[in-house]
C-alpha cells in the first residue's frame, strides 16, 4: 500500500535541483518537487502549496482542506492502532 502523507512547502532549498522544505505537523523535511512543477507552476509558485509526500517526494498537490481531511484520518489510524495493541498487550495478561 502507498500512503501519502500531506504537508506543506515552506521553503525551497536548491530550485535547480528541485529540492523543498516541507512542514508536516511541526516536523520539517526537504523533499524532492520535481513532481509537482510545470511550467505554468514553477517551483518559486509552490511556497505554501499542500503536498502528498511519499518517499521523498512531493507527488501531487491537494487543497488544505484535503489536507486536514488526511491528517486527521492519520491520527485516527495512529490512536486506533495504539487501542489495538494495547488490547492485544492486555489479553497476553
Amino acid at each position: 500500500m502507498c500512503l501519502g502523507i500531506p504537508g506543506q512547502i515552506v521553503k525551497i532549498d536548491d530550485a535547480a535541483r528541485n529540492l523543498a522544505t516541507v512542514d508536516v505537523s511541526g516536523v520539517k523535511r526537504q523533499v524532492n518537487v520535481t513532481c509537482i512543477v510545470s511550467v505554468d507552476h514553477p517551483i518559486e509558485s509552490c511556497i505554501g502549496d499542500w503536498v502528498l509526500i511519499h518517499v521523498g517526494f512531493a507527488m501531487s498537490r491537494i487543497d488544505e482542506r484535503e489536507a486536514a481531511e488526511t491528517l486527521k484520518v492519520l491520527t485516527e489510524l495512529g490512536e486506533a492502532q495504539a487501542e489495538m495493541e494495547a488490547m492485544r498487550m492486555s489479553s497476553r495478561a
